[in-house]
């Protein structure tokens, strides 16, 4: 292939995206522009349809017509005798109101389609009869053709026999009407169609987001009643089997603190009789299992936690935060915004989604461990950024569900994997949202972003 074809083949591809790229994106505007062009070819189809079914037929019969008076007329200028002849086409083309119609206006006449299409159809008659035809335009705005006898030329004017127009307006205004009115019937369906349709995908994007959306109406055509019923089902099973799993993970976390009680008292009365390596170690087993038995208890509780909203000031719980690490050793860089709107919220639900975020990027990461706080527009959100080795991005997605953990891209160990799903599910149900960024200077970034309360 030449560079030039290569070229053509290029700059085809290119228009022919680009085309596809002015049409409308939704689905709305896809067949609100469908229909305008399907009533624009039925219309056009029904001119066309009209102009050879009808117009066509009957110019031919009216032209037919028309010539064969003419050679009647013609025959009867013949009889009589020269001197009458001139009276008689006078008469003739008297019109019934008296007036004289003069038949001399214009040598050379502009013609609309349908009178050239009349003129081409009589002129042949006439020919085909031995009458030679000269047309000029009448005074009256009528044509006039010429009758040549005994060396006189006779002209005769037709009386109005061709419509003004070939589309009268009435034609249009009936055609435009009832293409708005098919349009309007058209696009006040599609809008009941695609009501339910945006409903739908509003639901999914609150199910996708962790929260459950309210029922939708399973009304309106079958199938769109069949898929509602459908999605609440789906939406139905699988609050059900949430809720299942944390009961589970609660009955499971609550029956394993009694003996991790046990375990805890048991080193404590060995004491120093135990080598201080072994001690040290079963201490810290025991810590461990203890962790992951709060993280399997924190998320039952944040499966289906009661409690009423009320307006939380993020600066504020921050530094109560902080503090509470802080008394146990794990120094956390606070950096508050200068003014922060307040959250509408459960305080007790950001308080643990914001320990978990804390509790991850000591674990995981590595020092220095930074909180910041920001507002813009109608968005606050938190930042915990750590200096560890950080993530790679195609893991955010997963390290998000539920115990998924990043394997060896994070350094540090224990846990059951459910630290970003808490934080996740608490986000979400809040309207806001969880994103794992890469750090600045290396590490990761893990922001919350809330909307702010109403005033």
């Amino acid at each position: 292939m030449s560079a030039r074809a290569a070229g053509d083949t290029e700059a085809g591809a290119l228009g022919a995206r680009a085309a596809i790229a002015r049409w409308p994106r939704s689905l709305l505007g896809r067949h609100a522009l469908l229909i305008v062009l399907l009533i624009l070819i039925g219309q056009i189809g029904s001119a066309l349809l009209l102009r050879e079914m009808v117009l066509k037929p009957r110019l031919a019969q009216v032209a037919d017509g028309v010539a064969t008076n003419l050679l009647a007329v013609r025959a009867g200028l013949a009889s009589l005798p020269p001197a009458q002849r001139a009276a008689f086409v006078t008469a003739f083309n008297r019109r019934p109101d008296g007036a004289d119609v003069a038949s001399d206006a214009d040598a050379s006449p502009r013609l609309t389609a349908l009178e050239r299409r009349f003129i081409r159809r009589v002129s042949q008659r006439l020919g085909e009869a031995g009458m030679q035809a000269l047309w000029r335009r009448a005074g009256d705005g009528g044509l006039a053709l010429r009758v040549a006898l005994d060396g006189d030329a006779h002209w005769l004017v037709l009386p109005g026999v061709l419509p003004a127009r070939e589309f009268t307006g009435a034609w249009l205004a009936v055609s435009a009407g009832s293409g708005l009115l098919a349009l309007a019937g058209a696009l006040w369906l599609q809008r009941r169609l695609d009501r339910p349709l945006s409903r739908l995908v509003e639901a999914a994007g609150s199910l996708g987001a962790g929260r459950k959306p309210p029922p939708l109406p399973e009304d309106g055509p079958s199938e769109i009643a069949t898929v509602s019923r459908s999605f609440n089902r789906m939406a139905d099973s699988l609050a059900r089997q949430e809720r299942e799993r944390a009961l589970m993970l609660a009955g499971i976390s609550h029956d394993l603190r009694t003996p991790l009680t046990k375990l805890r008292l048991a080193v404590e009365i060995v004491g120093d009789a135990a080598d201080p390596a072994t001690r040290a170690s079963m201490v810290r087993s025991v810590e461990e299992m203890d962790g992951i038995v709060g993280q399997f208890l924190d998320y039952a509780r944040a499966a289906d936690e009661p409690g009423l909203r009320e307006p939380v000031d993020l600066n504020a719980l921050c530094a109560r935060v902080c503090a509470d690490f802080a008394d146990h050793g794990q120094t956390v860089q606070w950096q508050p915004a200068r003014s922060l709107p307040a959250v509408s919220g459960r305080p007790a639900a950001l308080r643990r989604m914001l320990a978990n975020l804390l509790e991850n990027a000591h674990r995981h990461g590595a020092p220095p461990v930074q909180l910041r706080s920001c507002a813009q527009g109608a968005w606050v959100w938190l930042e915990v950024i750590d200096h560890g080795p950080g993530i790679d991005p195609a893991q955010a997605d997963w390290l998000r569900q539920p115990f998924h953990r990043a394997g060896d891209a994070r350094s540090g160990g224990s846990g059951a994997g459910l630290g970003l799903a808490i934080v996740e599910r608490i986000a979400g149900e809040h309207g806001g949202e969880l994103a794992l960024l890469p750090a600045e200077r290396g590490g990761l970034c893990a922001r919350v972003m809330l909307p702010r309360a109403e005033p």
